[in-house]
């Protein structure tokens, strides 16, 4: 399937909005469910502002969705396949991994 240009920058944008090691960590620990900043902060040892940032590119980008509750705000995943995504680059990384170490141990 050829995709079209706009769609390839949807894309692009996308992958850029997960190029970020701590947006993956947060990624990581919402996988077991909704978490307010607060724990989110604590979980990352991370600073506050530098938390909502990432959780507000990520919103805006689809991938969190983002509930209000008083004075706390609570982050869970919209689209679990994202998780799939990230299985398939890390099985992907292994692969790589395992056949450079065949590599150098012939050497």
């Amino acid at each position: 399937m050829k995709l079209s240009n706009d769609v390839l920058i949807l894309v692009a944008n996308q992958f850029r909005v997960l190029a970020e090691p701590l947006r993956l960590q947060i990624l990581q620990y919402l996988e077991d469910g909704e978490r307010s900043v607060n724990e989110i902060v604590e979980a990352t040892s991370a600073s506050q502002p530098n938390i909502s940032k990432h959780l507000r590119v990520m919103h805006e980008a689809g991938i969190l969705d983002r509930r209000q509750e008083k004075n706390s705000a609570f982050y869970s995943v919209a689209d679990q396949s994202i998780f799939t995504m990230c299985e398939t680059v890390c099985g992907s990384l292994k692969t790589k991994t395992e056949r450079q170490a065949r590599i150098m141990a012939a050497a």
